[in-house]
C-alpha cells in the first residue's frame, strides 16, 4: 500500500496559526473523460493531526444498500482514466468551526484538473471568513 496517494490536501487554520485537524473532506471524480458513462468515484477522509490527508478511502453513503466500495484512488487514476480528468475537493468547514453560524463558508469546494501520471497537493488556507487555495508541491 502506498504511503501517500497521488492527490493529497492540507488545511491550515490561519485564524489559529495551526493545522486544521479532523476536517471531513470528500474527493470526487467529476469527469474521467468527456465521453465517459462510468459512475462517479467518490473518496473521503479526515485530516490528521498535521491537517493533512495522505490516503483516501472509498466513500459509502448512509443510503447505500450495504455494499462497500472496494476501489482505490490509485486504481481509478491508473486503470479507469486515460488523459486529463476533473476532480472536486469538498471541505466540511461548518463542522470544523462548530456550526454554519460560525463561518461564512460552511463548505469549501475546489475543482481542479488532473493530468495523467501527475501528483497533486491542494493546500487550503482557512479562516472563518476567508479561504485561499493553490497547487502545492
Amino acid at each position: 500500500m502506498a504511503t501517500k496517494d497521488r492527490i493529497t490536501c492540507h488545511i491550515l487554520d490561519t485564524s489559529k496559526g495551526q493545522p486544521a485537524r479532523s476536517v471531513r473532506v470528500k474527493l470526487e471524480l467529476l469527469s474521467p473523460s468527456p465521453s465517459s458513462t462510468q459512475p462517479s468515484k467518490v473518496f473521503e477522509s479526515l485530516t490528521d493531526e498535521d491537517g493533512r490527508i495522505k490516503i483516501w478511502l472509498p466513500y459509502s453513503s448512509a443510503l447505500s444498500s450495504g455494499e462497500v466500495p472496494v476501489y482505490t484512488l490509485e486504481h481509478v487514476l491508473v486503470n479507469d482514466i486515460k488523459g486529463p480528468s476533473r476532480w472536486m475537493l469538498r471541505f466540511d468547514t461548518a463542522a470544523y468551526f462548530g456550526g454554519e453560524d460560525k463561518t461564512f463558508f460552511p463548505e469549501v469546494t475546489v475543482v481542479f484538473r488532473v493530468e495523467e501520471g501527475q501528483t497533486y497537493h491542494v493546500p487550503l488556507l482557512l479562516a472563518p471568513y476567508s479561504y485561499s487555495t493553490y497547487r502545492g508541491s
